[in-house]
């Protein structure tokens, strides 16, 4: 028997009549396999994802609940007294049972995935803690948050390749632009450029270095599952940044940027909006819908934004507004006979 939502149902029904019709598949046969699909009236596999999700972060806002608490916090301080060495101790001893257990179950109840991820996301939470604490109990005054956050995506790596776990790989992804951060703020002194670069900039570099880097993880057995991930995170980060350096350019400071001319970003805005149509484009030739949408989502902000930049002052609120609705409305109508065709097919 196979349990399929109401769409999927559909589809798989339209196909077994299509091979049907075609004479690809005995009629007899496509009875017998339609009648083994039952409709789930309710996904239950994305319900468990989300509740195990919400369960989590239930336990995280308890947890913090708790710390605001001034009684209960007399309280653990009248019971317990820790220095960060202690609790970083408590915390990492917490994160290495989590993750052991996280494996355990990895390959004892492969099937439970979901709850097998929350808790090694239990496991990444925990290991945070632990380092912030080591940063606390190493502090030199010098400030080098960034070896903690380099320590951080070191650990969760090792245990995403190990467990081959996505979830814990985009947590590493993200402790690794948490480095780029603090590293090239301590090395610049917290100035506004780093080698003659201010902060988007620096994050197009570097989101562009783990965009580069999903290509050869796709050609992996061992890596391919992390390529998507890392092809989507590192695309978020690109659009992100060359979405604020198209509104900013390469100016850290906000006196000097508003001495520059709205001509003086055009270099910016066009370099966003050819990355937003090489995306289209590629995303169309390899029929990656991740791809396109990643386009056309940030192609089409980017012509927003810039009618936001030149027509905001320039032209009567009232006429603003009724193009913006009419814009949004054509899109609106566009994208709804698209949806509309695709669910016919």
């Amino acid at each position: 028997m196979l349990f399929l939502t109401s769409a999927k149902a559909a589809t798989v029904r339209a196909a077994l009549d299509h091979w049907a019709g075609q004479g690809l598949l005995a009629p007899d046969e496509a009875a017998r396999l339609s009648a083994t699909i039952t409709v789930q009236t309710v996904d239950w596999r994305r319900l468990s994802r989300y509740a195990f999700w919400a369960a989590v972060a239930c336990l995280i806002v308890s947890l913090g609940a708790l710390a605001e608490d001034s009684r209960v916090m007399a309280l653990l301080v009248r019971l317990f007294t820790f220095g960060p060495a202690q609790r970083f101790l408590g915390f990492a001893l917490a994160a290495g049972a989590f993750f052991a257990y996280g494996v355990y179950r990895h390959r004892a109840r492969p099937q439970t995935a979901f709850r097998n991820e929350a808790i090694l996301f239990l496991g990444v939470v925990a290991t945070a803690a632990s380092l912030v604490n080591l940063g606390l109990w190493l502090d030199s005054g010098k400030g080098r948050d960034d070896l903690l956050f380099l320590l951080a995506s070191l650990i969760y790596g090792a245990i995403a390749l190990g467990l081959r776990s996505v979830l814990v790989w985009v947590f590493t992804l993200i402790a690794l632009a948490c480095w780029m951060v603090a590293f090239t703020g301590i090395v610049s002194g917290w100035e506004n450029y780093y080698l003659g670069l201010n902060w988007p900039l620096r994050f197009v570099l570097f989101s562009a270095a783990i965009v580069a880097l999903a290509v050869p993880m796709a050609r992996g057995a061992r890596l391919a599952a992390f390529s998507r991930p890392t092809l989507s995170l590192g695309l978020l980060y690109l659009f992100l940044s060359l979405w604020l350096l198209s509104i900013f350019g390469n100016y850290g400071d906000l006196e000097e940027w508003r001495t520059v001319s709205q001509l003086g970003m055009i270099p910016w805005s066009v370099l966003f909006a050819a990355v937003a149509v090489a995306a289209i484009w590629i995303g169309v030739r390899r029929d990656d819908g991740m791809l396109r949408g990643y386009g056309l989502i940030f192609l089409g902000l980017n012509i927003y934004t810039r009618f936001f930049e030149v027509f905001w002052t320039s032209l009567h609120k009232g006429i603003f507004f009724a193009l913006l609705g009419v814009s949004l409305w054509l899109l609106g109508t566009r994208a709804e006979k698209l949806w509309t065709l695709g669910r016919g097919r």
